[in-house]
């Protein structure tokens, strides 16, 4: 074959304004542009993995999540785009592949910034849950609205490679935001509900609380709702705004737990043994650990009995401690009262 043959068969016959040997370069690019861009992503997935074998450090891990999110399809894209840049192409045609790889490079970059994002603020929040859960609670909304500040500001750059004049409608949006929000304060209730919560901690994640007569362990308190694993186990789920509503008892946040009784004593009793009941229990009080007594009083005539009444602090918000305490609390009172004959009344059944 000629050289004159063969340079009409390369470039004689052109297909939308480009010759054969220069569709064939087009394509060339392309494909070694994405062999080379999967094949960096590859390379780089297996040496990560294997760093993460032998070592556990935050950096490897945040590579990993960099390395997870990376795109084929939008890798396919920027490679397409190389590859177009050999041909010749109207402006129009060129300009459109532009928005479109910027569009690409634009998501990709968002993908990451994102993962960035996510990977540092669950870190820091598994670190607050063991030192001060208030920063991990308010870490894992700031972390939300870091990410919807993010994505708006990429959606911003977006629309402004493809022409829309941004200024005029971030002016527009914040008029027509007013009217929204007056229109939509139902929807906006929750969210704004949380915001307080994360703001005011009323409570944080790890406390226990009761609303109402429903207690239980927050595990999560997102933009709507806060879910708490109740003591029976299953979980409840509360509208952030219902319970800014509710009176909300901490009990994580007690200094001391107070206990009060009433003992009813017959009226047969001595009256000398009824001077001494309240020292009686005074000393027995006084004698466990973590607790603080405050008074024992012959209180009242009851119907059928005398009521005296007991108040004492237990020094710690450990329950089981408190039940174990009052336990034998009550079994040394009840030993005593049976060494001196006193009795105990209690009311017939209604």
């Amino acid at each position: 074959m000629s050289p004159n043959h063969l340079h009409e068969l390369l470039f004689a016959r052109e297909v939308l304004g480009n010759s054969p040997a220069h569709w064939g370069a087009a394509l060339l690019v392309f494909l070694a542009s994405l062999i080379l861009l999967l094949t960096v992503k590859r390379v780089l997935r297996r040496r990560v993995a294997s760093w993460m074998k032998r070592s556990s450090s935050e950096a490897v891990a945040l590579v990993s999540a960099v390395i997870a999110v990376t795109r084929g399809p939008l890798l396919t894209v920027v490679a397409l785009y190389l590859g177009v840049q050999v041909l010749y192409l109207p402006d129009e045609v060129r300009g459109g592949a532009h928005v479109v790889a910027t569009l690409a490079v634009l998501l990709q970059g968002g993908f990451w910034a994102n993962a960035l994002l996510t990977h540092m603020i669950n870190a820091r929040t598994r670190r607050g849950l063991e030192g001060d859960a208030a920063s991990a609670t308010t870490l894992s909304v700031l972390g939300f609205l870091c990410q919807w500040v993010l994505w708006t500001i990429l959606a911003l750059l977006a629309l402004e490679n493809l022409g829309v004049n941004v200024t005029t409608l971030v002016a527009g949006l914040g008029v027509g935001g007013v009217a929204v929000a007056l229109a939509a304060q139902t929807v906006l209730r929750d969210p704004l509900a949380s915001l307080s919560i994360i703001l005011d901690k009323p409570f944080v994640l790890g406390d226990n609380i009761a609303v109402g007569d429903l207690t239980g362990t927050v595990e999560y308190i997102g933009l709507r709702t806060t879910k708490v694993r109740s003591v029976s186990g299953e979980q409840l789920i509360f509208p952030n705004s219902d319970l800014l509503q509710s009176r909300i008892r901490n009990y994580k946040r007690m200094q001391e737990r107070r206990a009060a009784f009433t003992l009813a004593v017959a009226y047969e009793t001595p009256l000398d043994k009824l001077r001494q009941i309240p020292n009686w229990i005074q000393r027995i009080v006084e004698q466990k650990p973590q607790v603080r007594f405050d008074r024992s009083h012959f209180k009242e005539y009851g119907t059928i009995a005398l009521n005296f009444e007991t108040v004492y602090f237990m020094l710690t918000t450990d329950y089981k401690q408190f039940m174990d305490t009052q336990q034998q609390i009550n079994l040394e009172i009840l030993e005593r009262f049976a060494q001196e004959g006193i009795k105990f009344v209690h009311a017939p059944p209604a």
